[in-house]
């Protein structure tokens, strides 16, 4: 594995206390665990050398457990809050490894339908450019057609468009964090503290590959969006 003779390690996050989707990581999505999806994107990687769970929950950990993902410890309680710091999880998390990476992977339990092809895209892509990081993100729409609502009930665009910025068509593309894989080289991590940066690159990832579970909507788009692609692949499979 590795990539450019780096080694890769890769985090998979999953808290127990979810108000909004109780027990959402482990929820069924198209006959696994939500969190299976994720284990099993970081297996078809090419590139990750390690892939363990950060967690507090026991459910979760056995879970992840019988999918075959490694749970070295127990997220401690401080960091399993609502208001932790991702960062801090993900420092406790190489912190607590013997061996040191030189690239760190941070893969959200509730992205279920990345591919660990996306995964290896981001790295390529650092590699590739030299950059220290790479975040997945997706299309949505251009500001001009987003609007605040005061109190008076009346609206205000977000960005007042001009002339032919009317035409939708013609409006630059614009995208949106999606929260699949989040790629960063481990000591530049460390000391900025953050994933993005001026120099940050960018992986596009399909809208329907980048769904982020949060609510009860996310989680029924997810498991269709998942049905429709193992329908398809059995009925391109069945094809003379």
């Amino acid at each position: 594995m590795m990539i450019g003779k780096r080694s890769v390690l890769a985090v998979i996050v999953a808290r127990g206390g979810s108000k909004g989707l109780p027990r959402k990581n482990i929820l069924d999505v198209a006959g696994r665990p939500m969190i299976a999806w994720s284990i099993a994107a970081a297996q078809a990687s090419r590139y990750l050398d390690r892939t363990i769970l950060s967690t507090d929950d026991e459910a979760i950990i056995a879970t992840a457990q019988a999918w075959n993902c490694e749970v070295p410890f127990i997220r401690p309680a401080e960091l399993a809050t609502e208001e932790a710091s991702i960062i801090d999880v993900l420092i406790h998390a190489m912190d607590a490894l013997e061996q040191a990476y030189e690239y760190v992977v941070l893969l959200q339990a509730t992205s279920p339908l990345r591919l660990g092809q996306d995964i290896d895209d981001c790295l390529e892509a650092c590699e590739r450019a030299g950059a220290p990081a790479c975040l997945t993100i997706s299309p949505t729409k251009p500001p001009e057609w987003m609007v605040h609502v005061g109190e008076d009930g009346r609206m205000q665009r977000v960005v007042e468009p001009e002339g032919a910025a009317n035409r939708r068509q013609l409006l630059d593309a614009t995208y949106a964090f999606n929260g699949a894989v989040y790629v960063a080289r481990t000591e530049w991590f460390r000391r900025e503290r953050t994933f993005f940066t001026s120099e940050t690159q960018a992986h596009i990832m399909p809208s329907d590959r980048s769904v982020d579970v949060d609510t009860q909507a996310d989680y029924l788009l997810a498991k269709a969006l998942m049905g429709l692609r193992h329908t398809t692949v059995i009925n391109q499979g069945s094809r003379p």
